[in-house]
């Protein structure tokens, strides 16, 4: 709120006199909204949506397995006991193994109707078996299929979270430097002598490495030995925005 300056009133000013300069001066200080919305709109600034990625492969250097026990039996209490049985055993095995990290998990009781068979109870437990040593996960999966007869349900590879967030901030800088390349091209052939930087968004990402998934002929016991093959895992970073054109070419920095 502006306040309009005060006139004192001396001899021979009359009020009226008064409230016209005072009226005069309040003009000069006070705009109406219905002023402002007639004042023409400020001229659009030009920009261009500018978009710019970098990608490096990393080695992959995790590898995720998971193998189940399972067992069919017409009792389910029998069924549930040789489960037990073998995932004790095969955890009593991979404790051995210091390099290799393992979890149980899924427990699922079932029953199995098919037509003209006994009913028949399946019960399934899966162990996750997680290390950055590929030779030592690939023999026990061998040991655990051949000795203990778990089954082979899959494989994964990654990155851990150190070398993915390292690869990332470099790719970063590679996509920002990529990113302002091309700004400053965009400028040039737009014919103007400069630009800024807007609103710029940058987004990492990543794409994972296909899940291996075991074949029939590799998942009974005896089976041979599994190929493990770790792969590459891609990391990418984009950069967004839109460059701010110049009409007038800035100042160079001394």
């Amino acid at each position: 709120m502006k306040l309009c300056p005060f006139f004192p009133v001396h001899g021979p000013f009359r009020r009226s006199a008064m409230v016209a300069a005072v009226a005069a001066a309040c003009g000069t200080m006070m705009t109406t909204p219905a002023a402002l919305a007639q004042l023409p709109p400020p001229p659009e600034v030009p920009t261009v949506a500018v978009s710019a990625s970098a990608t490096a492969s990393l080695p992959n250097d995790r590898v995720q397995a998971w193998l189940r026990a399972e067992a069919d039996n017409a009792n389910p209490a029998s069924a549930a006991a040789q489960v037990n049985t073998s995932v004790a055993r095969a955890l009593s095995r991979i404790r051995t193994v210091t390099v290799v990290k393992a979890a149980t998990s899924g427990y699922t009781t079932q029953q199995i109707v098919e037509k003209g068979k006994p009913a028949r109870w399946r019960v399934t437990q899966s162990i996750t078996l997680d290390s950055g040593d590929f030779s030592a996960v690939a023999t026990l999966i061998g040991r655990l299929q051949e000795e203990d007869g778990l089954l082979l349900s899959g494989m994964n590879f990654s990155v851990t979270d150190e070398a993915r967030a390292k690869a990332e901030d470099a790719v970063t800088q590679q996509a920002i430097r990529s990113w302002q390349e091309r700004a400053q091209a965009a400028a040039r052939g737009l014919g103007f002598p400069g630009w800024r930087p807007g609103r710029v968004t940058v987004q990492a990402g990543g794409r994972a490495a296909p899940m291996f998934r075991a074949a029939a002929a590799e998942v009974y016991a005896g089976a041979p030995p599994v190929p493990v093959e770790a792969g590459t895992t891609d990391v990418t970073v984009t950069v967004t925005g839109d460059a701010v054109l110049e009409i007038t070419r800035p100042p160079s920095p001394r």
